[in-house]
């Protein structure tokens, strides 16, 4: 721990992962910076998506988004003032470009080829003991809300069957529906998604609506972070493929089921979420972490079937059965 012995705040600029999923998976480690300097003031640059997600921390004084075009970087460049200390946790060319513009007196840039076969939380939180040195573990993940739980009158499920990286990752929306359509008596359930992803919603939609399911919501592209944080803080259990959603969940330690297909779980799964189940089928071609299946065949996610995942919600609430 650094005892701050100057009359003002650190001042500490970090740069945000583009990904709702890795920006969500820092967040044990920006905790530690904040032990680390005491007394600090914090301003985020990063993604839309990445500012909306973390902008409620109490030690935020300042938040920059960053577009994807190199003409920004200037512009960014002289709206910065001068900083104690710059932390990027990217490693992108357009991310070092920006760390040569930042004002500060100490700059650290993530590389993640330098953390192998590590969870990406940890990983974030070497480069973290690296830069300062210091050897502190990364607590839980850490996610600041702007409202409460609400009030229910029955449980609610969530499904997201979405998943930004590619097609690889994403399950089955006849699949997803059967889960719905089982537990619909005992759940009011909620669809998740992204706006590119309300296609693939709209098939589990008109699946429940040929079983006449009227119990249901579907917000596949109608949230922004801030609604998606407090709905996914009020379900009773929330079913998923390997995305940020999922870390989002994770954070609130929301009962979790993620259906993992072609990500390495080692290093991608819900972090430090006691109420985590990850189905799988430990295939030789998993994990191949690619973006649409190699072998044309899609069997990491094809071999799991709907039950499989109705068998581990009965596991989380056994008096469903």
């Amino acid at each position: 721990m650094n005892k701050n012995s100057t009359a003002r705040p650190i001042k500490v600029l970090i740069e945000l992962p583009t990904w709702l999923g890795d920006c969500v998976m820092t967040t044990p480690t920006i905790e530690n910076i904040i032990d680390y300097y005491v007394d600090v003031e914090i301003t985020l640059i990063g993604s839309i998506v990445s500012i909306e997600t973390l902008k409620n921390h109490p030690k935020v004084v300042e938040v920059i988004v960053l577009d994807k075009t190199y003409k920004s970087l200037y512009k960014i460049y002289e709206r910065l003032s001068v900083f104690d200390v710059y932390f990027s946790f990217r490693s992108s060319f357009r991310a070092k470009l920006l760390k040569f513009f930042v004002k500060a007196k100490n700059k650290y840039q993530f590389n993640s080829s330098k953390y192998p076969n590590r969870h990406q939380v940890e990983k974030y939180a070497d480069f973290i003991n690296d830069s300062l040195n210091i050897d502190v573990h990364a607590g839980s993940l850490t996610i600041y809300k702007t409202s409460t739980k609400n009030k229910k009158i029955s449980k609610i499920l969530g499904i997201n069957p979405g998943a930004s990286y590619g097609s690889a990752k994403r399950w089955y929306p006849e699949k997803f529906a059967k889960i719905a359509i089982e537990l619909s008596d005992r759940f009011d359930i909620i669809i998740f998604g992204g706006i590119d992803e309300q296609d693939f919603a709209k098939k589990i939609e008109s699946f429940l609506i040929k079983r006449n399911i009227k119990n249901y919501r579907n917000l596949a592209g109608k949230t922004s972070i801030t609604e998606l944080i407090n709905y996914i803080s009020n379900l009773d259990i929330f079913i998923t493929g390997d995305s940020g959603p999922m870390h989002l969940a994770a954070s609130l330690e929301i009962p979790t089921i993620t259906i993992i297909g072609p990500t390495n779980e080692a290093e991608t799964s819900q972090w430090m979420n006691p109420k985590s189940i990850v189905v799988k089928k430990n295939l030789d071609c998993q994990p191949c972490m690619k973006r649409t299946c190699p072998l044309k065949h899609h069997n990491c996610m094809k071999l799991i079937e709907a039950q499989e995942v109705i068998d581990n919600v009965h596991l989380i609430y056994p008096s469903l059965s």
